[in-house]
């Protein structure tokens, strides 16, 4: 292995310790909230064989992409001759810095937003269509949880909170918690696996999925050890997250809204955006619904996690800056 391969490699790593502890969360916070009883492993098993599952899909329907087109981009405009995301040539020390940057925000339980830490550090042009694409997603949903639980709150979510699941119907919830963060855990990967592999050739072959895959699947079982680290204490503030009928309801929204915009193009988006996006509305229409008025512990509730998110863009640009000033 030669000295590019190897920084390659270690970017991969790093990116994928870094996005897993900060983006997983999103997807399988509630999943770990609402199933707190269960051994890590099964947890892990579970989600472990979804990732891999989608993975290989995205490489054998794509010709060896894995990033469902995210780095490649359309054909025929773009081809892995000429992708969306080239590979930097020579590939420098510094392209390390957006996982390092990432792995120590983690540790402060600040979610920032991998795609713009990342990828606009590999193409900093991409940065305003990825920006556009993301608010809009905040937007949607923000709007999308504040319409549902509007509707719902006090038909559903008031009985959650003052009668807990029974035995009875525990097994049916859970049926469907599982189908729901199935669903949404395969839209999520679609989005974020670009966010890892813009490391990595775009193109793989067989070798490098299975090791990429290997190392894949041992940061998630280690985030499902320790359940989750400092980001999840986000999704235990809010309101009934814990509650298993809750957090499907969470996932399926999430996951319908993550469905929009995979379908819609392929341009990169912070799915970070999205998921504070929609745990805000949930938590301004549940609060307002139950208790007639909102209060400025909600309002300061979500202006801090729009607040953290935002940090996570700030310091995509100064990077970007810093790329162009070092390499003149």
């Amino acid at each position: 292995m030669d000295f590019t391969s190897l920084l390659m490699w270690t970017g991969f790593i790093l990116a994928s310790f870094s996005v897993i502890g900060n983006d997983v969360i999103q997807t399988l916070g509630t999943f770990m909230s609402s199933n707190e009883k269960k051994p890590w492993w099964v947890l892990f098993i579970f989600a472990g064989s979804i990732l891999a599952i989608t993975l290989v899909y995205s490489w054998v329907v794509n010709n060896g992409d894995v990033s469902f087109l995210r780095l490649i981009g359309d054909p025929p405009d773009h081809s892995f001759e000429n992708p969306k995301y080239p590979l930097p040539d020579p590939f420098e020390w510094y392209y390390l810095l957006p996982p390092l940057v990432l792995l120590f925000v983690t540790r402060w339980g600040i979610p920032v937003s991998t795609s713009f830490l990342i990828l606009t550090f590999f193409k900093p042009r991409g940065l305003e269509d990825m920006m556009v694409k993301s608010l809009i997603g905040y937007a949607v949903a923000f709007g999308t949880a504040i319409l549902v639980y509007v509707l719902i709150t006090k038909r559903f979510e008031k009985k959650f909170m003052e009668n807990p699941v029974d035995r009875k119907h525990r097994q049916m919830w859970t049926v469907l918690q599982w189908l729901s963060t199935g669903f949404l855990w395969t839209q999520w990967l679609a989005q974020d696996f670009a966010n890892i592999y813009v490391y990595l050739p775009r193109q793989l072959g067989v070798t490098s999925l299975v090791i990429s895959l290997l190392i894949l699947l041992a940061m998630l079982a280690f985030i499902f050890y320790v359940k989750g680290g400092a980001i999840q204490n986000i999704v235990k503030s809010k309101t009934n997250t814990a509650d298993i009928r809750s957090a499907t309801i969470i996932d399926f929204i999430y996951g319908i809204v993550l469905f929009f915009f995979k379908e819609m193009n392929n341009i990169p988006m912070s799915t970070t955006w999205v998921f504070i996006g929609l745990l805000a509305g949930r938590e301004i229409a549940i609060r307002w619904r139950l208790d007639n008025k909102l209060t400025k512990r909600e309002i300061k509730g979500v202006l801090i996690d729009l607040l953290k998110v935002t940090f996570g863009l700030v310091i995509s640009i100064i990077l970007v800056f810093f790329i162009r000033w070092i390499t003149g």
